[in-house]
């Protein structure tokens, strides 16, 4: 398989595993929302890291075509601004925390070498940058304030959605057949 077909097979990937992600938790735990795209239990967080994490640059696509496409579509249809960049905020941290793993911890491409305590690192970062992120586009852009209850239900639904994801793909990982 040429290079350019696996980078589009991985994209690709990245946003079916997003979409199924956010159904899941539109469907499982919409009632968990704190507000529109803040969740306390968030698992399309978990999909974000775990996508950047596996398929590096082509998750990192795959995850701002879904990201425009929910945003644009569903969450905010009637704000284009917001919607685009909130796309790029959403892709911005999963792939700053893999680049920054990739220098900290020598991450391999076979991700071999990421410990469960470096795993729990970058869940941690992930699940601060993004809301940070996010937080600094409300407060600079849409001049919201007091949101300190917001961030901290988005911190604790991306890490409970991104912890949730990770063990489960670990515990999938580990019951598949070895080739």
């Amino acid at each position: 398989m040429s290079q350019l077909k696996l980078n589009l097979s991985m994209a690709g990937a990245t946003v079916i595993l997003f979409l199924l992600a956010l159904a899941a938790n539109e469907l499982l735990l919409s009632r968990l929302q704190f507000a529109v795209g803040v969740n306390w239990i968030y698992l399309p967080a978990g999909v974000r890291l775990l996508c950047t994490l596996l398929f590096a640059e082509a998750g990192a696509v795959g995850l701002l075509a879904a990201s425009w496409l929910v945003s644009f579509l569903y969450f905010f249809p009637h704000d284009p601004l917001r919607a685009f960049v909130g796309g790029i905020l959403a892709t911005v941290a999963p792939y700053g925390v893999y680049r920054i793993a990739r220098h900290a911890y020598g991450l391999e491409a076979s991700l071999t070498n990421l410990t469960p305590m470096n795993l729990l690192q970058c869940a941690l970062m992930f699940s601060i940058a993004s809301p940070a992120l996010h937080h600094m586009w409300f407060a600079f852009y849409e001049h919201k304030a007091n949101l300190g209850s917001s961030f901290a239900a988005m911190v604790t639904g991306d890490l409970s959605g991104t912890l949730i994801v990770l063990y489960a793909a670990r515990f999938v990982l580990l019951r598949a057949p070895r080739a």
